[in-house]
């Protein structure tokens, strides 16, 4: 299981803020410490899950020196924040589509903030859950 370093801020009046330098986007917080690990486990765990879900790769880890290193952190407390989801490796594809099809897709993408890859995984499992076919655990439609 990967840990990702957190650090928890705590300003007079303020709850216990926690921020993720491997993921700028992820930031919650906490009324005690123990609330503020467990809210950061669980966004990270979301937003690692919405990641894979885009086809977006997962950064490694940051060692402890390179992110004590910048001069912004140097007020944090940092902590190790274990990712309990399994994030799903992601494979590289290569598939063909008609030219005005691709451009569709981009397009739609694009106007919902998703990635290209992101849509057409949403895209399958909506159409596999929709057939609804029992054909594997999963309930993916199998074909010969």
């Amino acid at each position: 299981m990967r840990s990702y370093i957190g650090l928890i801020h705590k300003e007079p009046e303020s709850d216990y803020g926690v921020s993720f330098p491997d993921f700028p986007g992820i930031a919650t917080a906490g009324t005690s410490l123990d609330d503020a690990r467990q809210m950061a486990e669980e966004a990270l765990a979301f937003h690692v899950e919405g990641m894979v879900e885009d086809g977006e790769a997962i950064p490694e880890p940051s060692s402890l020196e390179q992110i004590m290193a910048d001069p912004a952190n140097m007020d944090a407390v940092a902590v190790l924040i274990p990712l309990k989801s399994q994030a799903k490796k992601s494979v590289r594809l290569n598939i063909t589509l008609p030219e005005d099809v691709l451009r569709e897709i981009d397009a739609y993408a694009e106007a919902h903030g998703l990635t290209r890859s992101g849509f057409l995984a949403q895209a399958a499992k909506r159409q596999m859950k929709d057939d609804g076919n029992p054909g594997n655990a999963k309930g993916y439609a199998l074909s010969a």
